[in-house]
């Protein structure tokens, strides 16, 4: 069963200059990666250790809002800007690079820690994977 976003991806009425497949798988981690980073920062927000999390749930934060912002963008295609796309790609995956590297460094103490790095690292390299589709 194709997912929400494929679905909707095969119904736009116009042609899209990006591989269909590697756009939706794109839009899911970002969404996927959204929703572990708001949850991790939660977590750690309820750890007795908070004040030693602070830099992780900041930067959970930070790479939740700019995965939002990103699948939303690459959810329109009406006046399509490839520079856009690219430069919030680039962003994103940065933004998943950093809070996993964050994330990681506390996945031996909390599990959510363990889960929101897989998530931002798939993310990552699905931002990194569609960016290599486009010209």
């Amino acid at each position: 069963m194709p997912s929400t976003t494929m679905a909707m991806l095969e119904t736009y009425p116009r042609s899209i200059n990006l591989d269909r497949a590697k756009l939706a798988a794109a839009i899911d981690a970002l969404n996927d990666c959204a929703q572990a980073c708001t949850a991790c920062a939660d977590a750690c927000l309820s750890e007795d250790m908070v004040a030693e999390l602070t830099k992780c749930i900041r930067t959970d934060l930070d790479c939740a809002d700019i995965c939002t912002t990103t699948a939303r963008v690459l959810s329109r295609h009406t006046g399509y800007d490839a520079n856009i796309s690219r430069s919030l790609l680039e962003a994103c995956a940065t933004a998943c690079k950093s809070c996993g590297d964050e994330c990681a460094a506390h996945a031996d103490k909390h599990e959510h820690c363990r889960v929101c790095a897989e998530a931002c690292r798939a993310c990552e390299r699905a931002c990194r994977d569609l960016l290599a589709t486009m010209s």
